[in-house]
């Protein structure tokens, strides 16, 4: 089963379940909304790859009214979520199938953001997609990608799985809500943050970050060079 056809069928219930499984999850989205541009009044063209059901722009979108985004992701039932959380505000939100490692990408971009997608591209594919981001920024954009990332030693890897399930349960996560995160998981190809810093600073970014970690979750942040 792909990526597309595993989270196409927990579409409904992916919601439901992301303060239990991911258990920082006010510091890891907090960390990623920080990271944006720190004028929540301008008008910012924002391109949410990986988008799922939408929760991370849902979160964007109130902190920066004028904002307009392009959700893009492989599963077609995700999205379709998506389309029903946005669809008061149809204008402001439009929608594209597709793989990120070979969908096109919108040029003139204010802000690139990603929540717990890039992880499922093996690392040459990510690290070519931080070079296409690059690419579609404007001088001065952001990228934050909000990710699962893999430890540094396999025993690290091990202990941040053990420690995730631990906190998990304690929140309250069932064991249909754990053996769902674990088929999701099984189609991850999750990397470091040290290899994506690199590979972030490899692309042209300037102000490459970790900017939260917690165990398996890290908020890493870029922005593109001003010209001149």
């Amino acid at each position: 089963m792909g990526v597309a056809e595993t989270f196409d069928r927990s579409a409904r219930s992916y919601d439901a379940s992301r303060r239990t499984l991911v258990p920082c999850f006010d510091g890891f989205y907090g960390s990623a909304l920080d990271a944006l541009p720190a004028d929540r009044g301008r008008e910012l063209r924002v391109l949410d790859l990986g988008a799922g059901t939408g929760l991370l722009s849902m979160l964007v979108a109130a902190e920066y009214p004028r904002a307009h985004f392009t959700l893009v992701d492989v599963a077609p039932g995700m999205l379709e979520i998506a389309r029903e959380r946005f669809t008061g505000e149809a204008e402001r939100f439009a929608f594209r199938v597709g793989d990120l490692a070979r969908v096109e990408l919108p040029p003139q971009l204010d802000c690139a953001i990603s929540a717990l997608a890039i992880h499922h591209l093996p690392a040459h594919e990510k690290a070519a997609l931080f070079c296409r981001v690059f690419e579609a920024l404007r001088p001065g954009g952001v990228f934050v990608n909000a990710e699962q990332v893999a430890g540094e030693t396999q025993e690290e890897d091990a202990a941040n799985h053990r420690s995730w399930r631990e906190e998990a349960r304690a929140l309250g996560a069932s064991d249909e809500d754990l053996a769902l995160a674990d088929e999701r998981m099984s189609e991850d190809q999750p990397s470091t943050v040290r290899e994506q810093l690199a590979w972030l600073s490899e692309a042209g970014f300037e102000g490459v970050a970790c900017r939260f970690r917690h165990g398996m979750f890290a908020v890493l942040a870029a922005r593109k060079p001003v010209a001149g």
